[in-house]
């Protein structure tokens, strides 16, 4: 079964950014999308960006122009660029192939704050 770390997070103020990784213990080359998720306080949890095999990438609409996110198949990790951070993204993020397909790793806490 395949294990998902996340890493990255911390506290940064507005305007700045962050690189978000995810690790998978297994191969993801065979995994068709991989997902970023976030889950501020009282909200649910939301999809925030997928990328495919291929490299298509969707993003959540109050993402784009400010998140990337890209993958390495041979180091079996996801990553998630993030710039002109603002308050709002702050949350806990999560990766994981949709819809939740693998156990949920511990997620990495983002703080935007001045």
């Amino acid at each position: 079964q395949v294990q998902l770390v996340e890493s990255g997070g911390g506290l940064v103020q507005p305007g700045g950014s962050l690189r978000l990784s995810c690790a998978a213990s297994g191969s993801i080359f065979s995994i068709n999308a991989m997902d970023w998720y976030r889950q501020a306080p009282g909200k649910e949890r939301g999809l925030v960006a997928r990328i495919r095999s291929g490299g298509s990438t969707y993003y959540a609409d109050s993402v784009k122009g400010r998140f990337t996110i890209s993958r390495d198949n041979a180091k079996n990790t996801v990553y998630l660029q993030m710039n002109s951070l603002k308050p709002e993204d702050t949350a806990v993020y999560y990766c994981n192939a949709p819809p939740g397909r693998f156990p949920w790793g511990q997620g990495t806490q983002v703080t935007v704050s001045s």
